[in-house]
């Protein structure tokens, strides 16, 4: 039976709706914004407006496609399995990709590569849109007609807020895994004896689909940052000193156990632990007998961004897109610096940041890494940031944490 707009469910299903499109379509965003980047202000908006109109008409054909298709026997139930590896796979650490993708240097350029990559790269989002519409097409043009162009415009948006917000993708997984358990209890295959000797399973499966693609993406995530943070000659065991600071340290009584620090590694995000960070260092600095000696490495790491996008742009547009990042994101550190005249350096890399943060203190002879417990991309409540945890763990420089 059709749903319509007085029930509970249609609106709980439009919220599923547009919810996954949000999560899912994060990667398209990327492409939207650097495949339009490259062109002059007037075009730029032109590119948007046509790629993506060109990109929504297609995903409404592909996905009404979808509809039909899953109310065939054994589709839901693949579709479903799908879907939770899909789940999983949000919550993993992202590759970063080579930026393989040719220039969007005209217009027409940039469309052809908003439109082929959102063909190529919304799999997920056909499939997980088609079953949360539970075979409303009402529903399912409603859906698509407010969150596609949610996803398009407020891309920027959207991205920065995932980024600071990171539970964000976690309820994104868990709503993936919700509707695949959905989608296996209401198979053709099993929908009528489901109904009929064990109704309960709606909700449970429901329940424990999301369980289960929280927990196992979070389990392989946490085993796939311990086996990139850790260097094949380097364990646990052989972790740097860890130090809590949140005063600021006296001559020759820093970590390395060398009489002074003369050089230390001050990565930073915008995050007002950043901040801290900073200041610390400039007091580090003050309590130097030589100040003009003492040495900052100021260094932002930018994530690197899905394979699928660099297949579909350049290589300097994506150099260009971290640098961008990178200076924003550095911006209140360097204010602070130049306040306080000291000597420092900026340098910007791209890729896991607890491993970029390791390997270049070390290769730059650093004597210690100052740093901030938590930053933008941390839940509020966690203890320490999975960055600053990674780099406290597995550093050979002795690492200092402010809170």
């Amino acid at each position: 039976m059709e749903m319509t707009i007085s029930d509970a469910a249609f609106w709980i299903a439009l919220m599923q709706i547009i919810g996954v499109n949000i999560v899912l379509s994060g990667d398209n965003a990327v492409v939207i914004a650097l495949a339009a980047r490259s062109l002059p202000p007037a075009q730029q908006k032109k590119a948007i407006i046509w790629g993506s109109g060109a990109a929504v008409v297609m995903r409404i054909v592909l996905t009404i496609v979808a509809v039909e298709m899953l109310k065939l026997p054994y589709l839901k139930i693949v579709g479903a399995g799908l879907l939770m590896w899909i789940g999983i796979q949000l919550l993993l650490p992202e590759d970063e990709g080579e930026g393989a993708g040719g220039a969007t240097g005209n217009l027409a350029a940039a469309i052809r590569t908003i439109l082929i990559a959102d063909l190529v790269m919304s799999l997920d989002n056909v499939i997980a849109v088609a079953a949360a519409a539970k075979g409303s097409l009402t529903l399912l043009i409603v859906g698509l007609a407010i969150s596609i162009p949610l996803v398009v415009f407020g891309s920027t948006f959207l991205l920065k807020v995932m980024g600071r917000y990171p539970v964000i993708i976690t309820i994104g997984a868990g709503l993936l895994g919700w509707v695949a358990g959905d989608m296996v209890t209401t198979d053709p295959l099993v929908k009528e004896w489901v109904s009929i000797y064990a109704p309960w399973l709606h909700e449970a499966a429901e329940v424990l689909g999301a369980i289960l693609v929280v927990i196992t993406g979070k389990w392989l995530a946490a085993e796939a940052m311990l086996r990139r943070a850790m260097p094949e000659d380097l364990g646990p065991g052989a972790a740097g000193q860890i130090v809590a600071a949140t005063a600021p340290v006296v001559a020759g009584a820093q970590a390395t156990g060398a009489s002074f620090v003369n050089r230390i590694l001050l990565p930073v995000d915008a995050s007002d632990h950043s901040v801290h960070a900073v200041e610390y260092a400039l007091k580090m600095r003050q309590h130097h007998p030589d100040p003009e000696a003492f040495d900052i490495l100021l260094l932002n790491v930018q994530p690197g961004v899905p394979g699928d996008v660099s297949r579909f742009v350049s290589k300097e547009a994506l150099q260009d897109f971290h640098r961008e990042n990178s200076e924003l994101a550095i911006e209140r550190a360097r204010k602070i610096l130049d306040e306080g005249k000291a000597n420092y350096s900026v340098h910007t890399l791209v890729g896991k940041p607890w491993e970029m943060i390791s390997g270049f203190a070390s290769a730059n002879q650093c004597d210690q890494i100052v740093m901030g417990t938590r930053g933008l991309g941390t839940n509020t409540g966690a203890l320490l940031g999975s960055v600053a945890q990674g780099v406290a763990q597995y550093s050979k420089v002795p690492v200092v944490l402010v809170k």
